[in-house]
């Protein structure tokens, strides 16, 4: 039988396991429930298993029967801040949320373990299997770098996969691309300094609110004007805190901003744009801001021949109409990232909207009403077992 057989089959094993995640998410670095029901899926398997020390990540290397190199896969395990509407039976009811679908890339990574250990002998070489807290804001990549995940089979993989599904790709389509596929992301935290006053006397005070304001159109109008249309960068004000009362001028302003680049260089260009245009306005104005720029992750970048392998191989497997090139990388961003830095690979999509619904209708990762299909778990653990045992023969 093939590895997408045997993935079949175990289809309702993954099944299980991703709806009890579902019906548990934990948020952040600390997910220890979710990391014992790892463990579980994984008891008796051949691997050597090491958990982290400063989160609740579960690393586990699974040695193949014949000399050759490391590859590694990876899947996220935590949830959102998001109390869950949507109607499932298995939704969640402790005001968290796997409405990005980690939990299916959990349970999609603990079955390829047990695909390929039931194949370690066939292997040429080794497979580390990276479950990773803290995706979701909390830098787990970093967090499980710093710990050694690299170094977990001996020597560093020779290359590193990580799939995500998405309820706006039709179901079971697979899409990846070379070169940049997500942005990278950081944070801009503002606050001007003014002199509070009545508010009908303003020319008795320092409004830090009207120079609040300028500044927030000035950085839209920085990114049309500052930026390469063809090196681009976002940035969006979502925050925005400022006084107790209408008739009263407060003594500050706050502002946060998401800013994107696809760029190591364009990341760098906003950092300090930002910063300056920031810090000009309010001299303008005869105020002072704070301004502090965050870094978050880099850019998510595919190595070109892993992504062509990739392609290559959701192909040969599922067929050709399976695999889509996307035209244009995503704004959002990922730590997967610092994997990719420091090791070739490729980071690709999975559409889990259900069969014969339109993408376009349905609800979007990390909303509320967010739903992903169950079937699509077979395809992601072969599609895992496949990347590491041609890529080891390789």
């Amino acid at each position: 039988m093939s590895l997408y057989d045997d993935a079949l089959a175990l289809a309702p094993d993954l099944v299980r396991l991703r709806h009890d995640l579902h019906r548990f998410p934990e948020l952040g670095l600390a997910l220890p429930r979710t990391q014992e029901r790892v463990l579980q899926a994984l008891d008796g398997l051949p691997l050597e298993v090491s958990l982290g020390a400063s989160l609740s990540s579960v690393t586990a290397v699974l040695r193949g029967g014949k000399p050759g190199p490391a590859v590694l896969l990876r899947g996220d395990m935590d949830g959102l801040p998001v109390a869950e509407k949507a109607p499932v039976p298995f939704a969640a009811a402790n005001g968290a949320m796997h409405a990005c679908g980690h939990d299916l890339h959990t349970a999609m990574l603990a079955g390829a373990a047990q695909l390929l250990a039931a194949r370690r002998e066939q292997l040429h070489g080794d497979v580390v299997f990276m479950f990773q807290p803290g995706e979701e804001g909390w830098d787990g990549a970093g967090a499980m770098l710093a710990e050694g995940v690299l170094d977990a089979a001996g020597r560093h993989p020779v290359a590193a996969y990580a799939l995500h599904v998405a309820t706006a790709m039709p179901h079971g389509e697979f899409s990846s691309r070379r070169g940049p596929i997500m942005a990278a992301s950081g944070s801009l935290n503002v606050t001007v300094h003014g002199a509070g006053g009545h508010g009908s006397v303003p020319h008795r005070a320092k409004d830090p609110i009207p120079a609040a304001c300028e500044m927030v159109t000035a950085l839209q109008t920085m990114v049309t004007r500052r930026f390469d249309v063809f090196d681009p960068v976002v940035v969006t004000v979502g925050l925005i805190q400022a006084g107790t009362q209408r008739n009263i001028i407060p003594e500050t302003a706050y502002f946060e901003a998401t800013v994107r680049a696809f760029s190591a260089e364009a990341e760098s260009k906003v950092a300090d744009t930002t910063v300056e245009l920031i810090r000009a306005i309010a001299a303008a104005h005869g105020l002072r801001a704070e301004v502090e720029y965050l870094p978050q992750y880099p850019v998510t970048v595919n190595d070109g021949a892993e992504t062509d392998f990739l392609a290559d191989t959701v192909r040969e497997v599922f067929g050709e109409e399976r695999y889509q090139a996307m035209p244009n990388p995503m704004t959002g961003s990922e730590d997967f990232s610092r994997v990719l830095d420091a090791v070739p690979g490729s980071y690709a999509w999975l559409g889990a909207a259900p069969k014969g619904v339109d993408p376009e209708d349905l609800p979007l990762n990390h909303s509320p009403y967010a739903e992903f299909d169950d079937a699509v778990l077979p395809d992601g653990a072969a599609l895992y077992a496949e990347l590491a045992t041609r890529r080891l023969a390789a």
